[in-house]
């Protein structure tokens, strides 16, 4: 954002030629009663998402603006979720391989024709899906989709560059080991999903890395990239028609000329409420994440959730506003020192879900941060407010807005969208979700999810004062005569 400079003025005269007169109260008022019109408007005046199904099963879907660029990329229903112990990390793997030369663009040709474009190549794995975009100016969209189609279908996973790439990936996940916030949530679901394909990392085991061939990644390949997998999504200035035709004649090689999906569907992924402990009293901090058995994406539950989690808010020792903050849990973490940062999560797969908390907090604190919380999670059971939801809802709608913002995010959004629920769904669909949710629907949510349940616990780094798991079950419900 620029800086504005600021001017000093001498006399009242002055101030007035800087700024201007002061408006009158009717003039704000009607400002006011704008800003929350064109809020409304802006909802309802969201551009379309058109959808369109090729005959091979693959799904077209875009969002057209009037912005010089554009963002197209491939989602593919494909990632650890789907490996077995064996093979964990091949979807990472494949990953790192995708971007680095097809058969037809060997090498480095591949990223030297991205980059002649002015382009950006990325790409992610996670434990249900696998994505590859391009952001660039939207007069290049057709040949950013031949650059995709070329990537998914064409590529190459030359032995010497897979030998190049394993000593990249054991040297990221060297440096994943220290990062104490990723390694706590895959501990979170080694113990809660155990004995189960949603316990694998997304990275894979360094073992598996070690023993990854050629062949596992074409196994790999040739088993999820089908087209009934896969969706093409593109936001920003561009046509939709123009995208279907591009897909049509790039989208038709042998991986999209199978009608049917060849991937048996997952088997439950069952939660236990168990706990992983690893102390290491070298550590300066303790990260503590606790969960319970959360929804899966389709479910409406997951708003009112959402909602909860909007209550609880989240904190950071740099967040201004000290005990003043509206989150009780953010006062007491003030007040009383409890904790560096806390943040609730929602996370969310296609049959299941982790609804928790997470903070880092100080080896005394530990119990105290444990305490609280848990009785933050009792208070959203049996006495939430409705100036607490109130407060709550106009947070989450201002973040669901913000996600938005940018031709990238907003092709995320559609294409996981159309993976997880079979359609995009609009902003003014989920305003109005949103705002039907009430205190009670969080009272009756809440106590269906937390209230006397299990729960599945990951500590890292020197947690001697966490109390043991009996204990911190109890805390799951409130003894009241």
């Amino acid at each position: 954002m620029a800086a504005r400079s600021v001017c000093r003025a001498g006399s009242a005269a002055g101030r007035a030629l800087l700024w201007g007169p002061r408006p009158s109260a009717a003039l704000l008022t009607l400002t006011r009663k704008r800003g929350a019109a064109t809020y409304a408007q802006t909802l309802q005046n969201m551009p379309e998402t058109q959808v369109t199904t090729l005959e091979n099963g693959l799904r077209v879907a875009s969002e057209e603006s009037n912005l010089p660029t554009c963002t197209v990329g491939v989602w593919i229903k494909a990632g650890s979720r789907y490996e077995d112990p064996k093979t964990n990390g091949a979807a990472f793997f494949v990953e790192h391989m995708a971007l680095k030369g097809t058969k037809k663009r060997p090498g480095s040709d591949f990223e030297k024709e991205v980059e002649s474009l002015g382009a950006h190549l990325n790409g992610y794995t996670s434990r249900e899906q696998t994505a590859f975009y391009i952001k660039a100016l939207s007069k290049d969209m057709p040949k950013a989709v031949e650059l995709l189609s070329d990537l998914v279908q064409n590529c190459a996973l030359e032995e010497s560059q897979m030998e190049k790439e394993r000593v990249v990936i054991l040297q990221e996940l060297k440096e994943m080991d220290s990062n104490l916030v990723d390694v706590t949530f895959d501990y979170l679901h080694a113990t809660a999903y155990q004995g189960t394909s949603l316990a694998h990392t997304v990275e894979g085991t360094t073992d598996n890395i070690k023993r990854m061939t050629r062949g596992h990644l074409v196994s790999y390949v040739d088993t999820h990239f089908k087209a009934p997998r896969m969706v093409l999504a593109a936001a920003g200035g561009i046509s939709h028609k123009e995208l279907v035709d591009a897909a049509k004649q790039h989208f038709t090689g042998p991986p999209f000329t199978s009608k049917g999906d060849s991937v048996p569907t997952l088997s439950r992924c069952r939660f236990t409420g168990s706990e992983i402990r690893a102390r290491d009293d070298g550590l300066p901090l303790a990260h503590i994440a606790l969960a319970v058995e959360g929804p899966g994406w389709a479910d409406p539950d997951n708003v009112v959730l959402n909602v909860a989690n909007a209550v609880i808010g989240r904190y950071d020792r740099t967040f201004g506003g000290g005990k003043n903050q509206s989150s009780k849990l953010a006062t007491l973490a003030v007040e009383h020192n409890l904790c560096h940062s806390f943040e609730p999560f929602n996370t969310c797969y296609s049959d299941t879900g982790l609804f928790g908390f997470h903070f880092v907090s100080d080896p005394l604190s530990v119990d105290d941060m444990m305490f609280c919380a848990q009785g933050e999670w009792m208070r959203l059971c049996t006495s939430t407010t409705e100036s607490e939801v109130t407060r709550a809802k106009n947070y989450l709608r201002n973040a669901m807005v913000a996600q938005l913002d940018g031709t990238t995010r907003v092709c995320e959004n559609i294409g996981s969208h159309l993976l997880h629920y079979g359609r995009r769904i609009p902003l003014e669909e989920w305003d109005a979700r949103i705002s039907a949710v009430d205190a009670k629907m969080v009272r009756d949510v809440c106590s269906k999810y937390i209230y006397d349940k299990c729960p599945a616990i990951a500590a890292v780094g020197p947690i001697e004062q966490l109390l043991d798991y009996n204990r911190l079950r109890s805390a799951m419900y409130w003894v009241r005569f």
